[in-house]
Order: structure tokens, then sequence, then C-alpha cells
């Protein structure tokens, strides 16, 4: 009978052996996971977006002095995330965090995508379980695991006061006609921004809890990541240094790729549903 064995099915093979066996699964996540469900990168917008530079909008500067040009920015952002849905990926990935009690999602991306994939994998997990849908409960067991991410460099989906630093969740279309039809806080009536990390700004507490959660684990699985992007690149450094193993999913060579001890060539679709499916001791 044959069988597939080509060099990618092997490699996850050998990579499903390694989370088998191992306590402790950080999975860092960056832009290409999110472009498996149609979204391109924060610098690749589509229309007049490409006159501006991201680092010349994503900045505390250019808030201050154009707060309507970045909120129209995030505004397509936003549009463009709502009308697409987690891929496979997205969905495996909360679908494994849920079946295990050692997993923690760290993510790049703003985009809110990875949380939607929670809710969609509890309620699948639950209607499982009772054979109903289940509703609020679902939102109630994704919040008390882990498929829940976190997210080092925030997401567009909050807003935060430029005042007194309240946050919002904040969905709702945005009128950027003038400063003033902008959303304002509701305790001090300060300006509301979207809840990014910016250009020259600290990621702060998200990035201290994922260095310590990598440095107590014995995998970190990185899933389209450029590993370019630091501080957040080193999460992975931070589990191969305290003697752990990376596990690779890039089309493309990284950084990371040499330190690497599985790199499975291929998108975060093909690859993560096959990778972290069910199996004997997890499933």
């Amino acid at each position: 009978m044959a069988t597939d064995a080509s060099p990618l099915t092997a490699a996850i093979a050998t990579g499903r052996e390694i989370l088998r066996a191992s306590r402790g699964i950080v999975i860092l996540t960056g832009a290409g996971l999110s472009a498996d469900s149609g979204l391109t990168t924060f610098r690749d917008p589509k229309g007049h977006w490409k006159r501006h530079r991201p680092e010349d909008l994503a900045t505390p500067e250019a808030f201050r002095r154009d707060p309507c040009l970045v909120w129209e920015w995030y505004g397509v952002r936003r549009r463009a995330a709502a009308d697409t849905a987690p891929n496979a990926a997205h969905l495996a990935i909360a679908a494994f965090a849920l079946r295990r009690d050692d997993v923690v999602i760290v993510t790049q991306n703003v985009d809110g995508l990875h949380t939607v994939a929670a809710r969609q994998a509890a309620d699948e997990r639950s209607r499982d379980t009772s054979g109903e849908p289940a509703g609020e409960v679902a939102g109630e067991l994704a919040c008390r695991t882990k498929a829940l991410p976190i997210e080092l460099h925030g997401c567009f989906y909050r807003a935060r006061c430029s005042a007194c630093g309240r946050c919002y969740e904040h969905r709702d279309r945005i009128d950027t006609s003038s400063q003033q039809a902008l959303p304002h806080c509701a305790k001090c009536s300060g300006l509301l921004r979207p809840d990014v990390v910016w250009f020259g700004e600290p990621l702060g507490e998200p990035i201290d809890r994922a260095f310590g959660y990598a440095a107590q684990s014995d995998v970190c699985v990185v899933v389209g990541t450029s590993a370019v992007v630091q501080p957040a690149a080193s999460v992975a450094v931070v589990t191969r240094r305290a003697g752990g193993a990376i596990i690779e999913v890039n089309p493309e060579e990284t950084p990371l790729t040499p330190m690497s001890t599985v790199s499975l060539r291929g998108t975060a679709a093909e690859v993560v549903p096959r990778l972290l499916a069910p199996g004997r001791r997890h499933g």
C-alpha cells in the first residue's frame, strides 16, 4: 500500500511526537497566520494608504498630529478584519489549547481572530459534550482556559483613553469627519485611541508574561512570523535557551530556522491543523 512519505509529512510527525512528550507549550503567532484568512499585513493595506508608511501612522506623534487620519486607517483595517473569519489554523490552535491545560497562545496580531476562534472552539467543545449550543457558556469556557491569547501588540477592536487610560471594547464604525466626532472616554471625555502598541511604545506586562511562560515551556511553536520584530521574536529564543524545542511553521526560512528542532515549510492553514490534530494523549 502506498504511503505519503513526503518530507513535510515526516516533519509533521516528528513535531507531533515532540508535542506529545512535552509539558508546557507556547504558541507564538504572527501575520502569516491571518494571511491565510485573506488579511494583508499592516504594511500592505489597500488603496490610498500606500502613500503612508505605517511608521508615519502607528505612532503617538501621528495621533497627536492628526487623530482623524490615524482612526481612518484603523477603520479600514477593522472593516477588512470584520469581513474575514478564523481559518483552519486559528481553529486548530484554539481547540488544542482547550484540550490541554499547559498551552499558552501569544500573538503579535491585533485583528482579534484568535479570540473569535477561541469562542468558536469552546462552543464546539461544549456542543460535543452536551449536544446543545453552549451560548454564553462558550465564552466563559474560553475565558477559563488559555485559548484566549496574550496579545503582545494589543487589539484594534479595543479603544483606550489617551488621558486616563480606561479601556473599552469598541467595534463601532468610526466617524472621522472631525476630532469632535471621534470616540471619547465616558469617564473623563478624553480622546480614545486604538488599544494597540505603536512604534516607540513598550510592550510592557504582556511581553513579560510571554517570556515567563516561554522560560518554563518545553516547546515554542512559531506560526507565521518573520521573527524579525523585537522583542516578540525573542519569545521562542527564551524557550530554546531554557532547553526547550522550537517548532517553526512558515513557508520561508526565518532567523529562527537554524535554532529550530523542526521547521515545517508550508502555510499555517495547511500545516497547523495536521500538527495539532487530536492524538492518543491529548485527543
